[in-house]
């Protein structure tokens, strides 16, 4: 009932975001928020297992083509929603290493500067700002025996952003915000290390290898990439959420009431 990683064998970065504490004492109600990577290849097994958190809403902020290329698999009853922060992936999760070469070739840090700039376009684009809107609106309809989950390809940018402003809306403090976040690297840990290695096996420049694990973790620079964007635009994340994903005083209270315990 409190397992922060979940049992998925078939999916990567599936997570709960239960039982972290509010700066007003509160705790994030467990099996109602989950973030994750694709659900494309779950299995039958895991989608039963799924079954068991009673998911409402499935909302999938991927690309188009991302969408097109790997369909979502969710239990029975479940809600699909697209909502795409981009209209092409721009971080790069889905392409192939072929497609990444003729850049990451050249210079060293390609991947963390192309990153940075992908965390401010998901505070600024117009494509993110509804995606992000819509997906609270989802969250807002969620009955109390309900669940959601939010995803992308990886589970660690788009859905990071995502985890970054629901728990700041719930009045999680930012130290733990940021921790839940670079968990990111711990569960994905052995899939990054064994593509970097499979890379060197191929010959792969140590640019390139550099530039490649750039782009599979995440790193606090980036998000702080996005909270810079946020504070110069609006001042600050909760002024983000009134004004640019239209959440009133009372959404913010149903939301609290909806997914954290006293």
């Amino acid at each position: 009932m409190t397992q922060r990683l979940l049992s998925i064998n078939d999916g990567e970065n599936f997570r709960d975001l239960g039982g972290y504490q509010t700066t007003d004492g509160r705790t994030v109600k467990w099996r109602k928020l989950i973030r994750s990577g694709a659900l494309g290849r779950l299995s039958a097994n895991d989608l039963t297992y799924l079954q068991q958190f009673n998911l409402t809403h499935d909302i999938d902020l991927r690309s188009p083509r991302e969408v097109d290329s790997l369909p979502d698999r969710i239990p029975e009853g479940t809600h699909f929603h697209h909502e795409p922060v981009f209209g092409t992936d721009l971080t790069e999760a889905s392409k192939r290493t072929s497609e990444l070469e003729p850049v990451m070739n050249v210079k060293p840090n390609t991947g963390s500067k192309h990153m940075r700039e992908v965390y401010r376009l998901m505070t600024e684009l117009d494509s993110a700002t509804k995606a992000y809107r819509n997906f609270f609106t989802y969250l807002l309809e969620t009955p109390e025996d309900g669940a959601v989950i939010f995803h992308c390809q990886a589970g660690k940018d788009r859905t990071g952003i995502g985890a970054y402003l629901v728990l700041s809306a719930l009045g999680v403090d930012q130290k733990t915000i940021e921790q839940d976040y670079l968990l990111t690297n711990q569960t994905t840990k052995q899939w990054i290390d064994d593509r970097l290695n499979e890379l060197k096996d191929q010959g792969a420049t140590q640019t390139f290898i550099d530039n490649y694990a750039q782009l599979a973790g995440v790193s606090l620079d980036y998000l702080n990439s996005a909270i810079q964007e946020i504070n110069t635009n609006y001042g600050s994340t909760q002024r983000f959420l009134r004004d640019a994903l239209q959440l009133s005083a009372t959404d913010l209270k149903d939301l609290r009431t909806l997914y954290l315990d006293d």
